[in-house]
């Protein structure tokens, strides 16, 4: 049976794999809507390779060459933050919500709101809106299902199975490039080096959010909102090969852990099929060949990023929105060549203790509370902007 699926940030590295997906099954899906930020060019080239019915640029000045790109077709043409929102109503069977940032927080609001299955692939809607968005979740009756590689595996460890039962959840994460440099070697890191992530092929800020390990941390509040264990429960690991994409302890001390290739097809496909399964085209493990599956303790003195991500989750209130919007700031501006790589958490943290807010209520809380945040984080650029 064929089902109707909307993808937001279908240019994206999420956007991309998932489309590679029903590309690979022709029969099983229909593509209503794709959204990217502008890539006017890119998003036409989709919408008429899936003949979807909506493509939407989330900047409205792109909308232009969007309709240009689409002239001679039935494709509708919009734009606009209120267009991608109206796109995430859209009643379809998925919608794969891959926008990167808090610029993909009403999106995902909006599709929950309407209810249906969201595959989230947007970790920063629940890290800076947990509460709300769990909120409304539990008013529509929407089903979150987690599309990050790490979730994906908890998600699939616990299936038919209560988390009353869980003692333990264990979050592997990659360690970056820069694992095994020291103090002074991370000081001189490049914009290129960062960019190089040894196992997974992904955008510039998330793969840069890996080589900080702020990923990891982010992963570690969304991970306390998706499954409530409690934060002691949580724990970080470094597995080098990122085979182990995370495990869970049960009560009586067996873990269950999920392996897989390094290609987000995996928990992509995991969500499109679920509660079944579906075949790709990936090739299986060799465990021969892999050879060793190694695991490492986090090193927060080089690495302070999961210990600020845990501090903020602890203290609550608007200290995860703040986190998000002072590391997307600061990720730009290194990205721009503006700072250093080990000023990136550094700009986090100076702008957690230089700014506070009552803890948001409602999403328009949130939004304001990120606004503030960024202009605070920026700020905190200027002392430390490279000459």
């Amino acid at each position: 049976m064929t089902r109707s699926i909307t993808i937001l940030g279908a240019t994206g590295s999420i956007g991309a794999s998932t489309l590679d997906l029903v590309r690979s099954n022709p029969d099983l899906w229909r593509v209503e809507a794709v959204t990217a930020n502008c890539s006017a060019g890119d998003l036409a080239r989709l919408a008429r390779e899936f003949d979807a019915k909506l493509a939407v640029v989330g900047d409205e000045a792109c909308l232009g060459d969007l309709k240009a790109a689409l002239a001679g077709t039935a494709i509708e043409a919009a734009g606009g933050s209120q267009a991608l929102c109206d796109a995430a109503r859209i009643p379809v069977d998925v919608t794969v919500a891959a926008i990167v940032g808090c610029a993909g927080l009403e999106p995902v609001m909006a599709a929950v709101e309407r209810g249906g299955t969201i595959a989230l692939a947007n970790k920063e809607a629940l890290v800076s809106s947990g509460e709300i968005l769990k909120s409304a979740v539990e008013r529509s009756g929407a089903t979150l299902l987690p599309t990050d590689s790490e979730h994906n595996a908890i998600f699939q460890c616990l299936a038919g199975d209560s988390i009353e039962n869980v003692r333990r959840i264990i979050l592997t994460a990659s360690g970056g490039p820069f694992r095994t440099f020291g103090a002074e070697q991370l000081k001189t890191v490049t914009r290129e080096q960062a960019l190089k992530h040894p196992n997974w092929d992904m955008g510039a800020k998330i793969t840069i959010d890996s080589a900080t390990m702020m990923n990891k941390g982010l992963e570690f509040i969304e991970a306390h909102h998706l499954f409530p264990v409690g934060l002691d429960r949580i724990e970080i690991v470094v597995h080098p090969q990122s085979i182990v994409h995370s495990m869970v302890e049960y009560r009586d001390r067996s873990t269950l852990a999920q392996l897989g290739p390094s290609d987000m097809r995996v928990p992509i496909a995991s969500c499109l099929a679920w509660p079944e399964r579906m075949e790709t085209d990936l090739k299986p493990l060799n465990l021969a060949e892999i050879g060793q599956l190694t695991f490492e303790p986090t090193n927060e003195d080089l690495f302070p990023a999961t210990r600020i991500c845990r501090e903020a989750i602890e203290a609550g209130g608007s200290a995860p929105a703040i986190l998000n919007a002072a590391n997307e700031i600061a990720v730009a501006a290194f990205l721009n060549g503006q700072i250093g790589f080990m000023d990136i958490t550094a700009v986090v943290e100076s702008t957690l203790s230089t700014y506070a807010a009552k803890a948001p209520g409602t999403l328009d809380d949130v939004l304001h509370i990120d606004a503030q945040a960024r202009m605070r984080a920026k700020q905190s650029l200027e002392s430390r902007a490279l000459v």
